[in-house]
């Protein structure tokens, strides 16, 4: 149920940010910028609330809003910026997502290789999963007189299912590969 929520919210908040941009013309900046300030807010409430932001305390109601509160504002500000940095700077769809995975890839090095922060180091990278993954989504979908693969909407979806479920199966496989044998001894 909690990929389903995922997914969910995800949809939700590409919608928010499409619909301020598309319909009501809000530029790609200000909703960078907005949802920005949400995101920050609400993690500084959360921090100030309950002293921690790591997901593996997360055992009450408040704090389990705070995190999909967390999560929304995530996937609304990481559309805006992946079509901010793709669309606005006019850089393309697949160099955006060279820049937000090299990123995701830099936090992952200095957390291994520099002992960054967990918890910065998670919500970070986690961060910059959604305009790494819009970029890719665009850079697979749109056309190709746009800078993209045209594989369409649908196509781009189906990538990216095969490649999720892939990943989660490989994970739960490796964990439970890799989880302890316990012996009940009588």
């Amino acid at each position: 149920i909690y990929w389903f929520a995922v997914v969910l919210i995800s949809i939700v908040g590409t919608l928010v940010t499409d619909n301020l941009v598309d319909n009501l013309g809000v530029s790609l900046e200000a909703t960078t910028i907005g949802f920005s300030l949400a995101l920050a807010a609400t993690f500084l409430l959360w921090y100030l609330s309950e002293r921690t932001l790591s997901i593996h305390t997360i055992y009450t109601t408040k704090r389990e809003l705070f995190y999909w509160l967390v999560i929304l504002f995530t996937f609304a500000l990481g559309t805006a910026a992946g079509d901010l940095v793709a669309e606005s700077f006019n850089i393309g769809y697949w160099p955006s997502a060279l820049i937000f995975g090299s990123l995701i890839g830099a936090i992952t090095l200095a957390h291994y290789g520099f002992k960054l922060n967990a918890v910065f180091a998670f919500w970070s990278a986690y961060i910059l999963t959604r305009p790494f993954g819009a970029s890719m989504g665009d850079f697979l979908s749109q056309p190709t007189r746009y800078g993209g693969l045209n594989l369409g909407t649908i196509g781009t979806s189906a990538v990216f299912l095969v490649a999720i479920l892939g990943l989660v199966t490989y994970l739960s496989y490796r964990e439970k590969r890799l989880a302890p044998v316990v012996e009940v001894v009588n």
